[in-house]
């Protein structure tokens, strides 16, 4: 006579520890201990079903050697994709008109959320949780951002227009191996023995000692980190100025990348594309700007495109995300105590995927509230797009 309980109480002891297969295994070895008569007895203590209970006795008789699977090959619920073959293209035409670029793309994210896009699949006739559309996108190469992090003020009208112009024109030049750089001014940092945030490992009970309070010492001031970030070479390029941040800054900080850099990766260019903000020392209505960019590409003797990201929408700006972030993670509670520190730290920024920095110290002087005259800017051999020609346009080279 079996005891259910007892055979219960086995049960509940030992089943939580085995998977699926080992399961259906240890119940079946009983019924050929015990006899077939006592499979609806054994299914019920265990809790397995009496076809699990038979597959097991099938494993048993067929004494196939463990291959490591717990269900057969192609064992299991199918995929979603593997149901419906246009799951893949409906979730694809509903990322599309928020994307920004083609499918090729380095610029490629969208705004919408999993939920959201999960919803309206499900109003489509698919059943499709938010972590099902999340694992697929990350497949399908995209980055969701959350909307907080998307809207800095006033959407401008033609924002996402913008944003397809700019990854067409980024893909073209990639597609033809011409460099594409990234550019902006990194927050300026103070220089001194003030508190940094994050942690670094010390001896216990022996912090980095820092000032109490982040009072600007006026002899030293501040760090003025302005990057230049390579799309395609995902390489990056940093200068720390002393001074101001100003547009000559911003031009001289992209004639050192390519004097270091751009001319020996790229030795066959004919251009150059800048992606940059709207707004700062590279802004699209800084006068200087232009000016600056019209003498950098007389003297490299290339032409210099440039497109801005719409207004309210910097943290789009791929340095922003591929290497700034790595360079505030890296020095983390390094109090940045001199320039030099500075300029170690972002140098020795790399990542496991391939990002390496280089970094120098620009101590030179760059005078503010510049005044470009109409006479000077009438010199620029700007070549505005049809397209917003205010944020994209071309500065040619003189001959």
């Amino acid at each position: 006579m079996i005891d259910d309980k007892s055979l219960t109480k086995k049960y509940a002891v030992v089943l939580p520890f085995l998977d699926e297969k080992q399961k259906r295994l240890v119940v079946a070895s009983d019924v050929i201990l015990l006899g077939q008569r006592t499979i609806s007895q054994l299914s019920k203590a265990s809790g397995l079903s009496r076809p699990t209970i038979y597959k097991g006795l099938h494993d048993i008789q067929s004494k196939r050697t463990p291959d490591g699977r717990i269900r057969d090959s192609g064992g299991g619920r199918k995929s979603i994709v593997e149901k419906h073959p246009a799951f893949q293209e409906e979730l694809e035409a509903l990322v599309d008109p928020l994307t920004r670029g083609d499918p090729m793309s380095p610029l490629r994210w969208t705004c919408k959320s999993t939920r959201e896009l999960a919803n309206e699949l499900q109003s489509k006739g698919y059943s499709a949780s938010h972590t099902i559309v999340a694992e697929l996108l990350d497949k399908m190469g995209y980055s969701l951002q959350a909307n907080v992090k998307t809207i800095e003020g006033a959407s401008h009208p033609d924002r996402d227009d913008q944003f397809r112009y700019l990854n067409k024109l980024v893909a073209s030049y990639m597609k033809r191996e011409l460099p594409v750089i990234s550019v902006d001014t990194k927050k300026k940092e103070l220089v001194g023995s003030y508190k940094n945030a994050g942690k670094t490992w010390r001896p216990k009970g022996t912090p980095e000692p820092v000032k109490v309070h982040d009072f600007i010492d006026k002899k030293v001031g501040k760090a003025v980190p302005y990057g230049v970030y390579d799309i395609g070479k995902d390489q990056g390029w940093v200068n720390v100025g002393s001074d101001a941040d100003t547009a000559s800054f911003a031009v001289e900080s992209i004639r050192g990348w390519w004097r270091s850099i751009g001319r020996r990766m790229y030795p066959q260019a004919t251009g150059i594309l800048i992606t940059a903000d709207s707004g700062g020392s590279n802004g699209y209505r800084t006068r200087l700007w232009k000016v600056e960019l019209q003498r950098l590409a007389d003297e490299i003797g290339r032409d210099i495109t440039v497109c801005h990201f719409p207004p309210g929408t910097s943290k789009w700006n791929k340095i922003e995300h591929r290497l700034f972030s790595h360079i505030s993670m890296n020095w983390r509670g390094q109090p940045l105590i001199s320039y030099e520190v500075v300029v170690s730290l972002i140098g020795a920024t790399k990542t496991r995927n391939g990002l390496h920095v280089r970094a120098r110290l620009d101590q030179k002087s760059y005078p503010r509230e510049v005044k470009v005259t109409d006479d000077e800017m009438a010199k620029v051999r700007m070549r505005p797009h049809k397209f917003h020609g205010e944020w994209n346009y071309t500065i040619k080279k003189n001959a």
